[in-house]
């Protein structure tokens, strides 16, 4: 329960109030995506020594992933009211978040089997979202135009494949909801 990247996932939601701070109370754009750069960066960290030092835990397994759907939840809804994020960026994340939250709990409340195999094109869409975020706050903070057009590019092709990744996930909860394992297809 105590593991190291148990506490790095605690101090991943610890640090969402500092971001809002940083938004809001000190009206810091390019700080607040700077941290969620850490934020977002530090879930690669906590899951590469979960495996590394063969510390994965149960907890562990639901901590981590809240603080990813909170932190992102956090960065985009407040990023679209403060707007720093275009609506149309804020609500397609929302959605695509929304219809994965409904898949985990149709699997959770259904008992099916609750590993669904992560994807590595996933991670690239991840990597290319959460860079888009960062660069959204960058760009609003310090006003460049280029970065905002890079993230606009990026998030973009990220949510693209974002959408693609979640048609297959879609079709392994079905699968598991079934009961029928799709590695045998």
């Amino acid at each position: 329960m105590f593991t190291i990247p148990n506490l790095i996932s605690l101090i991943r939601l610890g640090l969402i109030p500092v971001f809002l701070w940083l938004l809001f109370g000190k009206d810091d754009p390019a700080g607040a995506g700077i941290l969620f750069f850490f934020i977002a960066w530090s879930d690669w960290v906590d899951g590469y020594l979960a495996r590394r030092l063969n510390q994965v835990s149960e907890l562990g397994k639901i901590l981590d992933p809240l603080a990813d759907r909170i932190a992102v939840f956090v960065a985009v809804v407040f990023g679209w009211v403060a707007g720093v994020l275009a609506p149309w960026f804020a609500a397609a994340l929302i959605l695509r978040e929304s219809l994965v939250a409904l898949a985990a709990l149709a699997v959770v409340v259904r008992g099916a089997e609750r590993t669904v195999e992560v994807q590595y094109l996933g991670k690239v869409a991840t990597f290319m979202v959460y860079s888009a975020v960062t660069w959204f706050y960058m760009a609003e903070g310090w006003e460049w135009r280029w970065l905002e057009i890079l993230a606009f590019v990026t998030g973009t092709v990220g949510l693209a494949i974002y959408y693609y990744v979640l048609g297959d996930y879609w079709r392994d909860v079905r699968a598991k909801l079934a009961g029928v394992d799709r590695s045998s297809e």
